[in-house]
């Protein structure tokens, strides 16, 4: 078992940023490949970006690439998502989730466990 918490949401106007925190626990942390998906008001969830438990490989959605870091600290059992130049269209619910597999996915339905949540919304 694993639980998630997300933390680090809030409102911002576009341009700014913000760093999104999901912290694990129950299950070594180092093994665990971790994920960020969103959900958009009427929207399906989709995926923000993963890092895997080896060799801390990154994957990005196109549509946040070159904005958002993703990294680890397996020390604090953490994961973080570093939010830069946000646009309105970032506005969502932000989730964080965890496979117990080294490679990152970007399909929902791949990860095992879930965090409850942390809101983004950005003003334009």
């Amino acid at each position: 078992q694993v639980q998630l918490v997300e933390s680090g949401g809030g409102s911002v106007q576009a341009g700014g940023s913000l760093r999104l925190s999901c912290v694990a626990s129950g299950r070594t942390f180092s093994r665990v490949t971790m994920g960020w998906f969103r959900q958009a008001p009427g929207q399906e969830r989709e995926f923000v970006s993963s890092i895997s438990w080896i060799g801390s490989i990154s994957n990005y959605a196109d549509s946040v690439k070159g904005r958002f870091t993703i990294s680890r600290d397996n020390a604090k059992n953490t994961v973080y998502l570093q939010m830069n130049s946000l646009k309105p269209e970032d506005t969502a619910v932000y989730y964080c989730a965890a496979r117990f597999v080294p490679s990152g996915s970007q399909k929902e339905h791949d990860y095992d466990y879930w965090g409850q949540g942390t809101q983004v919304t950005v003003s334009s």
